[in-house]
């Protein structure tokens, strides 16, 4: 499977703003900018978007690993709370917290936990870091070159 988004942004850091869109048209020109991001500007920024991509990545997983115990849930509620702080290598994201809650018939806690913990290690978006990254960079208007 291959997923595509892609970014414009138009303008200096501060002044400018961009818009965001994935194939999918979900995300089609949505807006984000300096205040969205680094202020408290209501709009989408990055970091807000990885939060939303994590919490829905790990409570697939994790309706996964219960269903491999013999457990369908009846609810599973997901919060990711991402922070973002200045470091001295610049804007860092240092961590993820994700808070969940959910219903499961019986309350079979030891089951409930187990799949927990193995949904935080399995799930595609918790192994990110781990992933090969490419880029291609290019002018406008030149042929695409590998970097």
């Amino acid at each position: 499977m291959i997923r595509k988004a892609s970014a414009v942004w138009k303008g200096s850091l501060k002044e400018g703003k961009g818009t965001v869109s994935s194939d999918s048209g979900v995300l089609s020109n949505t807006p984000y900018s300096f205040s969205t991001r680094f202020e408290d500007a209501k709009g989408t920024n990055p970091e807000e978007l990885i939060a939303a991509a994590h919490a829905g990545c790990f409570t697939m997983a994790f309706s996964a690993q219960l269903g491999n115990a013999g457990i369908t849930p009846e609810s599973l509620e997901t919060t990711a709370t991402l922070t973002f702080e200045k470091t001295d290598a610049g804007f860092t994201v240092t961590k993820i917290h994700l808070d969940v809650v959910g219903k499961i018939p019986g309350n079979d806690k030891a089951a409930f936990e187990k799949a927990a913990k193995e949904a935080e290690v399995g799930c595609p978006i918790s192994r990110l870091l781990k992933a090969e990254i490419t880029m291609t960079a290019r002018l406008a208007g030149e042929q695409s070159t590998s970097a």
